[in-house]
């Protein structure tokens, strides 16, 4: 018996949300609808143009969202990152045990440093932009893997926005080694097109003689496969991945379960932020495929989880919507 559904890793990073119009982002040459990584002066000049409070603070990071998701479905999760001593990583480490994520990090342990931050600017139009200051995540690196809680864990997961840092990448082949020595499966998301578009290269080597379950959107299979439409991506993929996940948008998603395709209906729905979409699909999926669902209904409930995620402002549910999507379907 496994004590982890799923063991994640990834970057730890404290969201600062906030409504921002167009002109904003006009008048402060920000790039709309990107993720940019920034230096932390740059990130204070734009902070000081905002009051930001304490509601605004949000627990972040891709991986991370992905296995809260995951927990508040019902799974046992494990995260393996890397804040500081300071009050940023104080308050990740407590978001992640209210939410019920083991992790080896403590406020005692925390190294000196600046906990990543990700200002996370969303327009009307849905549109979620991001300015990233890494600070002390971008020394990610094999210090932070426990293999223990790899070799007890079903699955591990992994989130592509760490294939840029040399040390990111060797942590991630680390963790894969541990996984694939011990039984355990490998995940990989592919986080974003522009980890496949910049570091492609690099996002081949993660990858390697494959993995067991690859998460991507339609941009992300045909910029990896270098194929120019989807139908073709995915046949591609299956030389790299046993099973996979394409997300289409409000087209909802395919699935390949190993055998054969699969085709998830979407929930139409007015979107407010399509931030943490992607996220709270995986962890909604990998809650379905670790709790005896068929690939077709974890595909369900991820819809389903993902379309009430960008209805609302930030990457995450309630505990009770969670719940409220398991007994809309099942019960």
């Amino acid at each position: 018996m496994k004590k982890y559904d799923i063991y994640g890793i990834g970057n730890a990073l404290v969201d600062l949300v906030f409504e921002v119009g167009d002109d904003f982002l006009t008048k402060n040459e920000v790039e709309k609808g990107l993720m940019t990584l920034v230096e932390e002066d740059r990130q204070k000049q734009l902070i000081s143009q905002i009051n930001v409070s304490e509601n605004m603070m949000k627990g972040g990071g891709s991986a991370a969202n992905t296995v809260v998701a995951a927990s508040q479905f019902g799974s046992t999760c494990y995260y393996s990152c890397k804040v500081s001593n300071d009050e940023f990583g104080s308050f990740y480490l407590k978001d992640l045990k209210t939410n019920g994520v083991d992790t080896k990090l403590t406020e005692e342990t925390a190294p000196e440093g600046i906990t990543g931050r990700c200002l996370v600017m969303t327009t009307p139009d849905a549109e979620r932009t991001m300015n990233t200051f890494l600070g002390i995540t971008s020394d990610f690196s094999v210090e932070e893997i426990d293999e223990e809680a790899i070799k007890n864990s079903k699955y591990i997961y992994s989130e592509g926005y760490l294939v840029p840092s040399p040390s990111g990448r060797e942590a991630m082949k680390k963790a894969m080694d541990v996984a694939r020595a011990n039984g355990v499966k490998v995940s990989l998301s592919f986080s974003d097109p522009s980890m496949v578009k910049f570091f492609h290269a690099e996002m081949k080597e993660i990858v390697g003689d494959g993995v067991d379950l690859l998460f991507c959107n339609e941009e992300e299979a045909m910029l990896f496969t270098e194929k120019d439409n989807v139908l073709d991506a995915r046949e591609a993929l299956k030389d790299v991945a046993d099973r996979f996940v394409i997300t289409l948008g409000k087209n909802g998603a395919t699935i390949f379960d190993g055998e054969t395709f699969i085709d998830i209906e979407p929930y139409q729905v007015d979107a407010v932020d399509t931030n943490g979409a992607g996220d709270m699909y995986a962890g909604a999926f990998l809650f379905g495929i670790t709790h005896g669902h068929s690939y077709a209904e974890a595909g369900k409930i991820a819809s389903l989880a993902s379309s009430k995620v960008v209805s609302q402002f930030g990457p995450r549910l309630e505990w009770s919507q969670a719940k409220e999507i398991l007994n809309h379907l099942f019960e």
